[in-house]
């Protein structure tokens, strides 16, 4: 290699640990110190294991259907293809840091022609031969650090592909859960609706006998049958939810509609939340949620990319290079002295003049960064709300829930009481209608209320993130998430 040749590239290759563009430094959010509600209704701000939150119901069946959505899920096997695709697209842009190195060869055999002097084969009539094999390579050598940003760049879209797999669990099980509860919740109204008119056709065919009997007048058969008609009415309607409800399953776990209806035929009670629920404090949400891990991955892409276009503004270094075996004869191809070899040129390509188009290109990415940036404080302050609408909802209907059980103890004493009266002709018959349609209507209120408090705590625990576990914080600092490679289940 000539001496000058070398000593440039030894000085480029010096100045390879250049990289030109700004650094990701994870923005520092000011977390709440507290929630804005107090924590009541059983909540507390212990830290949470939220990685399998879903046993905490005790309901055997809701872990099966989880367990049997996270082996099948569609949405789970398509984000897992995403993170696939964002570790090729790495590979392909980290190749770049090495050379790229071609194989070929030829061979030639002529014949000049003996009617013509000095041709392609020597003198006339002689025959030649000519073979070669080897390598070529070419290298750029990344001086101004444009592959390195550009790596840089790939592991973040590495990491956020991850986070959204992760986010996709979060909200795979949180669907399978609530989808769930409110199935629960559709058989007991159901059960509630078809007691009732088992209740009200026995009012009804009271109602017949006293009229034979002439003790009351046709008015009160009539009402009764109205009422016992409307009750009955209501069936079709939660059927339908019923169904549906369970199709909704069938899809979450990957599997044709109707599938899990045998299944789920044997009555279940709405599964109960647990006494005590922590919650964790605010800070926690920003290690734990996938959506917001995978905002400030997508920041860290931006911000590398930044560095690409800033790359563009200084010259780009080629190295060329080869080695390979010529000979005449075939026979002496492979002997040492058919060696040949070359290093070089050593090019260089630097835009001059392009209208602008590169500062242009480093303007886009930085408002793409500040984008990046804005979607991430969103992120943030959209989790705190939804955390917050969450604990609210959960405590509210845990309230609304315990209300409405007096109620129907209540209105159930208020049937008994107004039949008991009516029998002995103390009261209308309209008291025992207004008193059954009120017990029918808060036992029906109550059901819901039962799958609302359930679903508000599976809101919350998507809220918090649950469904997937975190590294601990020092395994953070020691393999920051820019590799995009922390073990995922």
């Amino acid at each position: 290699m000539p001496r000058t040749t070398a000593i440039t590239t030894a000085a480029l290759l010096a100045l390879a640990g250049c990289t030109v563009g700004p650094d990701h430094v994870p923005p520092r959010t000011q977390a709440p110190t507290q929630w804005p509600e107090p924590l009541e209704a059983g909540l507390n701000a212990e830290t949470p294991d939220l990685r399998e939150w879903w046993r905490n119901f005790n309901d055997p069946m809701l872990d099966t259907l989880v367990g049997r959505a996270l082996e099948g899920s569609l949405d789970l096997r398509e984000a897992a293809a995403r993170v696939r695709e964002a570790r090729a697209i790495r590979g392909v842009t980290a190749a770049d840091r090495l050379p790229a190195v071609d194989a070929g060869g030829s061979g030639s055999y002529t014949r000049s022609s003996e009617n013509t002097f000095g041709g392609q084969g020597g003198g006339p009539g002689e025959e030649s031969e000519f073979y070669e094999v080897g390598f070529d390579a070419t290298w750029e050598l990344d001086v101004f650090g444009r592959v390195r940003r550009a790596v840089e760049a790939a592991d973040a879209d590495i990491g956020s592909a991850v986070e959204s797999r992760r986010d996709a669990r979060v909200v795979l099980v949180s669907e399978v859960a609530r989808n769930y509860a409110e199935y629960r919740s559709a058989q007991a109204r159901l059960e509630i609706a078809r007691r009732n008119v088992t209740s009200q056709q026995d009012t009804y065919t009271l109602a017949q006998d006293r009229l034979r009997a002439g003790l009351s007048g046709e008015l009160d058969s009539a009402q009764s049958l109205a009422q016992l008609e409307e009750t009955r009415s209501r069936i079709p309607v939660l059927l339908t939810t019923l169904k549906k409800t369970a199709f909704r399953l069938d899809v979450l776990l990957a599997q044709p509609p109707g599938t899990l209806m045998p299944e789920l035929e044997a009555g279940a009670p709405v599964p109960p939340a647990p006494d005590t629920i922590p919650v964790g404090v605010p800070a926690e949400l920003l290690r734990r949620r996938p959506d917001i891990r995978r905002a400030e991955r997508n920041l860290a892409a931006a911000t590398a990319r930044i560095g690409v276009a800033t790359a563009d503004l200084y010259p780009r270094f080629t190295l060329g290079g080869s080695f390979g075996l010529e000979s005449d004869h075939f026979a002496d191809l492979f002997d040492t002295d058919s060696r040949t070899w070359s290093v070089g040129p050593l090019a260089v390509r630097w835009p001059v003049f392009d209208a602008g188009r590169i500062r242009s290109n480093i303007r886009v990415m930085e408002a793409r960064q500040e984008q990046a940036l804005i979607a991430y404080e969103r992120s943030v302050l959209n989790a705190y709300e939804e955390v917050a609408g969450a604990l609210v909802a959960y405590a509210r209907v845990r309230e609304q829930r315990e209300s409405l059980a007096r109620a129907v103890d209540a209105g159930q004493r208020a049937v008994e009481l107004a039949r008991d009266l009516w029998s002995r002709g103390l009261t209308d018959f309209l008291n025992v209608l207004n008193s059954q349609r009120a017990l029918y209507q808060l036992q029906d209120q109550l059901a819901l209320s039962d799958a609302e408090a359930t679903t508000s705590l599976v809101a919350l625990y998507k809220a918090l993130g649950g469904g997937w576990e975190p590294p601990p914080p020092e395994a953070e600092r020691a393999a920051p998430p820019a590799a995009g490679d922390a073990p995922d289940r």
